[in-house]
């Protein structure tokens, strides 16, 4: 079905980004490595909170979210944040997420909408969000590409899933 491929295509993302950080050091996941200081830690605790959490519980779902937890605390990991609860949480809103889209057919309309936070734009379909969020992810993953690259050298090549 089309639900399934857009899962499919979100899931292959999904599984880049936790696929370019394996192994990396619990040091070298909060290390920033870009000028613009955000670490490969912070951007996931980005992709489960602003992105899955946001998305799809939020928009599609209609579940109250925080919209009041801000960028400095979602990219700025504590030090006291254990590395694996942040891959925890992401692995488990994507549990959420996926079970959220699996239940609606694509045409469904979101059941919330934050029109203060995005004036004069607007996700009509469950279609168009999951599409966004592809979107999303996979830039993320190529950011965590080069960021990986730059730390270790390692790449991230897939061919066929």
């Amino acid at each position: 079905t089309e639900i399934e491929a857009l899962l499919s295509s979100l899931n292959a993302q999904r599984r880049h980004v936790l696929g370019i950080l394996a192994e990396l050091s619990d040091e070298d996941l909060r290390r920033p490595v870009l000028p613009s200081g955000w670490t490969c830690l912070g951007l996931v605790r980005h992709l489960t909170l602003d992105v899955e959490r946001f998305w799809f519980r939020g928009i599609v779902a209609g579940e109250p979210i925080d919209l009041e937890v801000t960028d400095d605390v979602i990219w700025n990991v504590s030090s006291d944040m254990q590395v694996a609860a942040v891959f925890d949480d992401y692995r488990q809103e994507i549990e959420h997420a996926n079970a959220i889209v699996a239940g609606r057919a694509p045409d469904v309309a979101p059941l919330w909408w934050p029109e203060e936070l995005f004036p004069g734009f607007r996700l009509h379909t469950l279609r168009e969000i999951v599409l966004h969020v592809i979107t999303e992810t996979a830039c993320h993953a190529g950011h965590l590409d080069a960021v990986r690259e730059l730390i270790d050298g390692r790449t991230w090549l897939v061919l066929t899933e």
